[in-house]
Order: C-alpha cells, then structure tokens, then sequence
C-alpha cells in the first residue's frame, strides 16, 4: 500500500493512540505541522479510501484507527527503498552509510551483534 509522506505523519498519530478525532489528530500534530484542519481530513479521507484506516461515528463525528499495521508499512517501504536504491541487497546500503561516516561505533556494535545472531542461527 503506497502511504504518501503527508500520510504517513497522520498515520504516526494514528500508531501512537487511537481511536482519534480529525480534531484531535490536528492537535497532535500541531507542535510538528502547521496544517489547517481541512488538510487532515482530507489525508483521513485519503486514507480512508486506501484501506490503511477505518472510521467509526461517534455522534456527529468519526474516529479513526489504523488497520494497516505499523509493521507491514514499515517493511514494504523498507523493501522499496532497497530494492530502487541498492538492488535489493542491504550490503551496499550499509556500505553507503560506512562510507559517509554515518555509522557511529553504536550503530557498528548493532551491526556486529546482529550479524552474529544470525551467523548463529544459520549453524
């Protein structure tokens, strides 16, 4: 399911606590957006029509809550962003990122640990 940029910061919300108002998604976010209420119901809405929320009324207003869980967005965009920048593959992702100083000896401990792990699962 393709979740544009604007989307996915209203889905964020939606991760954190739900159910929620198009109101109370807007007050969520206000410290981080500048966004008019039309603008987060009109993401809402677009989430709506692609499946990645429902809404139920309360009243004389819905509540939204995710049904696209965080977990399956987080791993398809994870696969396209592999698979259009590096061919699928995650060594040269990680090459990328070594050769830009972007790793700090944190992240390379990660790495190791996590390597590791999986050198010992495969035994």
């Amino acid at each position: 399911m393709q979740i544009s940029e604007a989307e996915s910061v209203v889905m964020q919300v939606l991760w954190q606590r739900h159910p929620l108002s198009a109101e109370e998604v807007l007050a969520a976010l206000a410290d981080r957006q500048s966004w008019q209420e039309a603008t987060v119901k009109t993401l809402l809405n677009r989430l709506l029509n692609k499946g990645a929320i429902q809404a139920e009324k309360d009243g004389r207003r819905y509540l939204y809550a995710p049904v696209l869980k965080r977990e399956e967005w987080v791993l398809g965009e994870s696969q396209g962003l592999l698979e259009r920048l590096f061919g699928g593959r995650v060594a040269p992702l990680v090459a990328h990122f070594s050769e830009q100083r972007k790793l700090s000896r944190k992240d390379i401990a990660e790495l190791r640990k996590l390597l590791e792990d999986i050198d010992d699962e495969t035994r």
